[in-house]
């Protein structure tokens, strides 16, 4: 049995992911400057997305 449409949270698909995309990593090794253009996309080191607590 499915939940109907109506019941359904918005922005579900904003919820805590465990896996970034590999733009989301770039913007991400970007911001620590850990990666700058013209490096190659292959071998990414990995980035760690934890959940913050709020409050």
């Amino acid at each position: 049995m499915s939940i109907d449409r109506s019941l359904k949270v918005r922005g579900v698909l904003s919820r805590h992911r465990n896996v970034l995309s590999r733009a989301e990593r770039l913007e991400r090794l970007k911001e620590e400057e850990r990666w700058s253009e013209g490096d190659s996309v292959m071998g990414l080191p990995k980035v760690g997305n934890r959940k913050t607590a709020k409050g």
